[in-house]
């Protein structure tokens, strides 16, 4: 399978890659995608794991065995357990949001898929996300999968990223427009003046 030059260019994106070729050749990369997913949710819920992998005074084997504690927890097959005790061995569990993120691109493009991460100000209903991921696909020609997340800075709309396109319908967005032109109007009455 090809992969993009642009996810192979990062260290994440190495990590990732090599991660989906053992699930590949293991048959696995669903199994492996989910146990990620888990890990992602397990990192966003719970402050002390994240603290964890990004703090370098624990020591390797103390962040290995804490992560192959949280794997079990959360039930990761024994190749997403083993490819946590080598992020951990070589310092790397820093970049496990960057790795998820990356896999996750590489599995959604062999199965055909793009996936949108979708920002909103408030959380979105299943109708609402069902219509946007309609709209998506059928502007992009692939199947698009929604990755959502809430950030109330927005104030209202949406923030779509699929791959390098975004799209900012925010609120937030239009205000700073808004007092970007308020600012060139005021200065161009000032010259007139002047």
């Amino acid at each position: 399978m090809e992969i993009s030059a642009g996810i192979q260019a990062s260290l994440a994106g190495r990590y990732a890659s090599a991660l989906f070729e053992l699930a590949a050749e293991a048959g696995t990369v669903t199994a492996v995608e989910s146990d990620l997913g888990k890990l992602h949710i397990a990192l966003s819920d719970s402050d002390e794991l994240a603290n964890l992998i990004h703090n370098p005074q624990v020591s390797r084997n103390a962040a290995q065995q804490a992560m192959a504690g949280v794997g079990s927890l959360v039930g990761s097959s024994e190749l997403t357990q083993n490819f946590l005790g080598v992020l951990a061995q070589n310092r790397r569990l820093g970049d496990l949001h960057g790795i998820i993120r990356a896999y996750r691109t590489i599995a959604a493009a062999q199965r055909g898929e793009v996936t949108a991460e979708v920002t909103s100000a408030h959380a979105l209903s299943d109708a609402q996300l069902d219509q946007l991921k309609k709209k998506l696909t059928a502007r992009e020609g692939h199947t698009v999968k929604i990755d959502a997340s809430v950030d109330p800075e927005l104030l209202g709309g949406l923030v779509v990223t699929i791959g390098s396109k975004r799209i900012d319908g925010s609120i937030k967005s239009r205000l700073n427009s808004l007092a970007k032109e308020m600012k060139k109007a005021d200065g161009a009455t000032a010259a007139q003046k002047g």
